[in-house]
């Protein structure tokens, strides 16, 4: 029997999910099957769902991005999408429930504490639009942050222009790491925790910067009168 050679060869399909588990697997097979939107999707999802987490979220979709499944401008376009969405919702929730209704189905959901919708409220108070940029780049309170600006009723073009800025940035680092470092994507969560700080650190250098120059100005302001 003669074996036909073609001048060229058709490679099989090869998921980018192969060898994933859970989250990740589901993740990219969903990614895979209908494209940058299902990138979208998950991370509205994760910002709706805290536990689900952006940090491994968004690597993949970087990951999947760079299989070929769609390109690395439609994975942080979508991704930034899903984000903005994701927080307007819960801005939403936040503005019809209100503050003790808010409290008492953060009881009821699992994996959900308490103290930490407390924590966002807290610092939303303390630190107002800083808190909405900067909390975009903050685990957990990437996503709880968007409740207590909901319940002040915080201005929704104000809201959504802070989260759209602290959301693109946050989704770049971690999609541009997860496309560029490919199979090997899971490196990121090695590193998630010094941007984290990274962050913490930078916004607390900028509120002291901002008191420091609240005081000059009316220590200044003391010597003229």
């Amino acid at each position: 029997m003669t074996t036909v050679v073609l001048p060229f060869s058709v490679p099989e399909h090869s998921s980018a999910a192969a060898g994933l588990t859970g989250v990740s697997q589901w993740a990219v097979e969903l990614m895979e099957g209908i494209g940058a939107p299902g990138a979208g999707l998950i991370v509205a999802l994760e910002n709706l769902f805290p536990p689900l987490p952006s940090e491994i979220i968004l690597p993949l979709a970087g990951f999947t991005a760079s299989r070929g499944s769609f390109s690395l401008v439609e994975a942080l376009l979508w991704t930034t999408i899903g984000s903005v969405l994701g927080a307007w919702l819960l801005y939403g929730i936040g503005a019809l429930l209100g503050r003790d209704r808010m409290r008492a189905i953060a009881r009821r959901l699992p994996l959900v504490d308490v103290e930490d919708v407390d924590k966002a409220e807290n610092w939303f108070h303390r630190y107002g639009y800083r808190a909405v940029f900067f909390g975009r780049m903050v685990p957990l309170f990437r996503s709880l942050i968007s409740i207590p600006a909901g319940i002040g009723r915080m201005s929704v073009w104000k809201f959504l222009l802070l989260t759209l800025g602290g959301s693109l940035i946050w989704n770049t680092v971690f999609v541009l790491a997860g496309f560029y470092l490919g199979e090997n994507w899971h490196l990121v969560e090695q590193y998630a925790g010094i941007l984290q700080k990274a962050v913490i650190a930078g916004l607390a250098l900028a509120i002291v910067w901002w008191v420091a120059a609240k005081m000059t100005k009316r220590r200044e302001k003391a010597d003229a009168t």
